[in-house]
């Protein structure tokens, strides 16, 4: 009886061996791919994670490149110096050390209290508005412009300068044009601030306002020709039609259109996305050690009373 059966035996053991294999190869081919599978998925991850890395640092060299311009040197081939600017880089962070430099912007409300070398022990604070901003390096300057008893006062500081105490920023705005320097031909009402203004805080994390004021100039004659700068922030000049058409004759609309003009006034974006992690580490410790220092409660003891 045996015997008959054993060849249904051996086809039996066969099959098994057979199905055996073929499951030990579709195993095999499934976890290769698998093995596929996860690789491409860690690419994937790992491409995706440097996108979103470069974009961040994308948009961490925007907003560096506006609120800190004078890290950036002068676009000037002529004035380039790599030394010289990396010394100066190192010169304006321990500076900042000693000194808080806020955020501002041309239109903004600013209060810098100064000393005067001809004035020894004696402090000076001048309030005034932000109508240009300018300069590169340790020689970065600003100008503030106020009106005091009905005369217009400006005072141009050098932001990195040592005799310079303290900058407040009492309001933060921004305006619609880069330069404000047609306040000088303004109306008074619209560069008079009070020397006793207080500070209006804006909320944490909110983008900073964009101020639309039309500013209304007064009567010709005037410091500039207005009229041929195409100001943004400036009411209608009313002015005879043959001024118009003077300023439209000298136009350069094709400007706009002059890449070279356009790089030559410019900082390549890797160069810049270089400076800015080289001084982003240093800028952001200086940020969380003041925000610390801001939360921190000095407790005074109270004193006996007689």
């Amino acid at each position: 009886m045996f015997s008959s059966l054993y060849p249904f035996y051996m086809v039996f053991r066969v099959k098994m061996f057979l199905n055996i294999r073929n499951g030990l190869s579709v195993a095999t081919n499934s976890s290769k791919v698998i093995r596929q599978l996860c690789t491409k998925a860690a690419a994937f991850e790992n491409v995706t994670n440097n996108k979103q890395s470069n974009e961040s640092s994308k948009n961490n060299v925007v907003d560096y490149r506006h609120i800190y311009p004078e890290f950036l040197p002068d676009p000037k081939p002529e004035f380039r110096n790599v030394l010289r600017e990396k010394l100066e880089r190192s010169d304006m962070i321990a500076r900042r050390t000693q000194i808080q430099i806020p955020e501002f912007y041309v239109g903004s409300i600013l209060a810098v209290t100064s000393s005067d070398k001809h004035t020894p022990g004696k402090n000076n604070r001048f309030v005034g508005i932000c109508i240009d901003r300018e300069g590169c390096g340790l020689r970065a300057t600003f100008i503030l412009r106020n009106v005091i008893e009905q005369q217009g006062v400006e005072v141009k500081f050098e932001l990195y300068d040592p005799t310079l105490h303290k900058i407040e920023v009492l309001r933060l705005e921004k305006r619609l044009d880069d330069k404000l320097f047609y306040l000088r031909d303004a109306l008074p009402q619209y560069s008079t601030f009070d020397p006793n203004m207080e500070p209006e805080l804006l909320p944490g994390g909110s983008t900073v306002p964009v101020n639309n004021l039309k500013v209304k100039l007064k009567p010709k004659p005037w410091l500039e020709r207005w009229e041929r700068q195409n100001l943004q922030g400036v009411e209608d000049l009313g002015l005879p039609e043959k001024f118009y058409i003077r300023a439209k004759e000298l136009e350069k609309p094709w400007e706009k259109y002059d890449l070279m003009k356009d790089y030559m006034k410019t900082i390549p974006e890797e160069e810049q996305t270089e400076i800015f992690s080289e001084v982003q580490s240093h800028l952001h410790k200086l940020e969380v050690t003041r925000k610390q220092m801001k939360r921190k409660r000095v407790f005074v003891k109270p004193s006996k009373l007689a």
